[in-house]
């Protein structure tokens, strides 16, 4: 990501030419299927200009978004949202050269056939990927708890590997035990469940794609505050390894800026004091920056917060106090580094974060509850999703059976 800026776009993407050529394609897909003037080379070419420039708007938005807010459930939907679309376009291309090659040997109700099967074919090419991400997740919990304890939060991915093998399994076995007489009924209930589920795969690798993209993005050495998050402290009050790996990163940051542009930062040590803790995660950073010759001067304590989206509310009010405005910038451990810019972005503060590096376990849990998140922070967006693709599902399986 050093070829692109992030926060350089004052403007919010939108999506509202997809909406309107999307309705366009319906009306007229629709109009020629129902007309009966329709050939499957007709509708798969209009398809296949409509996924491929669909394709390119969703990828020209998640770019823009990039630039616009990169933390934000809008860069995990585009990303997911071209993803599927890619796979779409990939099928209707096979489909458009079988049909162009030899026209009369294919009807239109041959091209509804593989479309609404298109999701069930997805979930089998996957499925190693599948099994493969679901040992990773459990694996990476099994560390997790080892380290950091017995948690809900520290089980989160082990519940999510057994739904997604298991959703995979259910849908694929319900489809191999399907005959010809099975019934339009729950042939089109395992459409239905088959395009969801390819929908939400999608969009788990969209998770994936958004945070690596965050931990990855370094800041520009142009920024005048860096807020340091606390994540917790030693018994004898000294930093974790944690917590230092953050500290030493915001040290890197600041001294590579001054080699490069003499342009001092403010440090915004931020973590509040936890009951097991003998001092205040802001005392603790404080103290290891004086001692690693960081001028006090150049250190603001943040000693209230309890949580990330705390760190950030109660930093921006600590830099808001100080009367100068300025470029902001956080410190984190690479896997948070995408929920601490959501955190930032809900109290209305554009901070650009860089991540330490840490256990490769902690990346799992991460990516899933943000796929969480996107879920029920976008309760609205995901049914409208949802109900799109059951109508789809319902419409082009009725128009195959008739």
């Amino acid at each position: 990501m050093a070829m692109m800026e992030f926060d350089t776009r004052d403007k919010k993407p939108k999506l509202y030419n997809l909406l309107i050529l999307t309705g366009a394609v319906f009306i007229a897909v629709g109009w020629l299927l129902l007309d009966g003037k329709a050939n499957a080379a007709a509708v798969s070419l209009i398809l296949e200009v409509y996924f491929a420039a669909a394709l390119v708007m969703l990828l020209t938005a998640f770019f823009r978004q990039l630039q616009y807010n990169p933390y934000s459930y809008n860069t995990i939907m585009y990303s997911g949202f071209a993803l599927f679309v890619v796979f779409v376009l990939v099928i209707d291309t096979i489909l458009t050269v079988r049909t162009l090659a030899d026209p009369g040997a294919y009807r239109e109700t041959d091209l509804i056939d593989w479309m609404v099967s298109s999701s069930k074919l997805y979930i089998l090419i996957t499925l190693p990927f599948i099994l493969v991400f679901s040992i990773f997740l459990c694996l990476s919990n099994v560390f997790l708890i080892r380290h950091e304890g017995k948690r809900f939060v520290n089980v989160l991915g082990i519940v999510f590997s057994f739904l997604l093998t298991g959703g995979a399994a259910v849908i694929l076995s319900f489809d191999l035990l399907s005959s010809a007489r099975a019934g339009i009924a729950r042939e089109m209930c395992i459409n239905i469940l088959a395009s969801v589920y390819f929908y939400l795969e999608c969009m788990l690798v969209g998770a994936v794609i958004a945070g690596i993209i965050a931990a990855r993005y370094k800041p520009k050495h142009d920024k005048d505050y860096m807020i340091i998050l606390g994540c917790g402290l030693k018994k004898d009050g000294t930093p974790t390894p944690l917590l230092q790996g953050r500290a030493d990163l915001a040290i890197r940051f600041y001294r590579e800026q001054m080699e490069e542009s003499k342009k001092e930062l403010t440090f915004v040590v931020s973590g509040g004091k936890g009951p097991d803790e003998p001092v205040s995660e802001s005392e603790s950073m404080k103290r290891y920056l004086l001692s690693q010759g960081i001028p006090e001067r150049l250190i603001i304590e943040e000693d209230r917060s309890g949580s990330t989206y705390e760190n950030m509310q109660f930093s921006k009010e600590k830099i808001m106090e100080t009367g100068k405005t300025g470029k902001i910038a956080f410190a984190t451990t690479n896997y948070h580094v995408f929920r601490s810019g959501l955190c930032a972005r809900r109290v209305k503060m554009r901070a650009i974060g860089t991540g330490a590096k840490t256990k490769w376990y902690f990346w799992p849990n991460a990516w899933v509850r943000e796929f969480a998140g996107l879920l029920t922070e976008h309760r609205g967006k995901q049914a409208l999703v949802f109900g799109g693709l059951i109508a789809i599902n319902i419409i082009l399986t009725l128009y195959y059976a008739r």
